[in-house]
């Protein structure tokens, strides 16, 4: 048997979507956006310089393919980034309505999304009047807070004495698909929240609403307050089965890092296992060294996208792709004979990008433990049936192998 491991970079961009004019950052269309290439634009014009300096340097992704990769989806100039690719690489494209988590996520995993994703309007308030009501029957309380699109650190900031005085959950939204309530783990309790968000997910899943995010915070007025870990994703269940499933359902252990258990609601799932990227990261290089053959262990970090991306930190960005980029190319030599590692992403997220959303934007496509090549531009689907077809498990859904 063999083994399988699907990394998921997000965020990791490459631009060249090409219905990117269809998906708005504000009122200006993701046309143009390229996460990866405008990072490297940046670093090597010197406007990266946070803790970092130089031209954007990525060895281990590049010989990959990751440049040439972004050059195949967008023709988008690459500085430092020229290597002549060792692995199998080409670009991927999402066919799903949307440019979220759960969309990328679950098209990767074979399943395009049927249907159109229910977004709250960018007003104050955003939410219904019962769907308010209904959140503050769940906490207990008289009310909520927020009630807006809003940053997460930013609402924290803004609401988080006030919530630690009413004792009132702060609730907001972005362009994403996505309820989020943010409450003090201590004040008010991660327990508490976690079964407050429980209650209102089947309520959100019922309207389209992709995800009910637990968001527990630390500290205090006078310090300031700090998101913790514990974040928490209620997200609606697929409506049919994904790779996960296969895999499971073949006989063949799954195992989850980051992410992944919250995003697909643990089906198909075997073992989990959580915590920062840099966490994740000895997550993942435990599993080349322990997985069980014909194995799936599928990973996301997160970081990328929920602190650069979002938060427009082109450096910080730079900073944890040549971490990431470092790290994973100690990973890479302790891979076995038959092993397969498709690395990709699951959307864009430009930080040179106007606004704070998620970009539409093709992906790369770079696997380790295939002669080199090129695969062209494939769909976001076939990314599942490949890994299905190396396992030699039977694939459902749209996507076709390009091993």
């Amino acid at each position: 048997m063999t083994r399988a491991f699907l990394v998921v970079m997000d965020s990791v961009g490459i631009g060249g979507a090409p219905d990117a004019g269809k998906f708005f950052n504000g009122e200006t269309p993701d046309t143009g956006a390229n996460t990866l290439a405008h990072i490297a634009q940046a670093c090597a014009e010197g406007r990266a310089e946070q803790g970092r300096s130089g031209p954007l340097s990525v060895p281990n992704l590049d010989v990959l393919g990751l440049g040439a990769a972004t050059r195949l989806a967008s023709d988008e100039e690459t500085p430092g980034l020229h290597a002549t690719p060792t692995g199998l690489w080409g670009c991927a494209r999402e066919h799903s309505a949307g440019k979220d988590t759960p969309s990328g996520h679950w098209e990767l995993a074979g399943l395009p999304v049927p249907w159109d994703w229910h977004y709250f309007p960018n007003t104050t308030p955003s939410f219904p009047t019962e769907l308010s009501r209904a959140a503050a029957e769940a906490a207990g309380t008289d009310g909520i807070l927020g009630d807006c699109h809003a940053s997460g650190t930013a609402i924290i900031a803004e609401l988080g004495a006030e919530h630690v005085r009413t004792g009132w959950p702060i609730c907001y939204t972005s362009a994403d698909s996505v309820f989020q309530i943010a409450a003090h783990e201590e004040s008010f309790g991660l327990d508490r929240l976690l079964q407050m968000c429980k209650t209102l997910a089947p309520r959100l899943h019922a309207m389209k609403v992709g995800r009910v995010i637990a968001r527990p915070f630390i500290g205090t007025p006078e310090e300031g307050f700090t998101r913790t870990t514990n974040r928490k994703d209620f997200a609606i269940l697929p409506p049919a089965p994904v790779l996960t499933n296969w895999a499971q359902d073949a006989g063949r252990r799954v195992h989850a890092v980051g992410k992944i258990g919250d995003i697909f609601s643990m089906q198909g799932i075997d073992t989990l296992r959580k915590g920062s990227d840099a966490e994740l990261m000895r997550h993942l290089s435990d599993l080349v060294d322990e997985a069980e053959e014909g194995s799936l262990t599928f990973a996301n970090f997160v970081e990328f996208d929920s602190l650069y991306g979002h938060r427009r930190d082109i450096s910080g960005y730079a900073r944890a792709l040549e971490w990431f980029d470092h790290e994973i190319g100690a990973i890479l030599q302790k891979l076995r004979p038959g092993d397969l590692m498709l690395l990709t992403a699951d959307h864009g997220n430009d930080p040179s990008w106007i606004g704070t959303d998620h970009t539409r934007e093709q992906v790369p496509v770079l696997i380790a433990g295939r002669q080199a090549g090129q695969i062209g531009a494939v769909n976001f689907a076939d990314i599942a049936a490949s890994i299905a077809h190396h396992l030699n498990i039977p694939a459902q859904g749209p996507g076709k192998s390009f091993l």
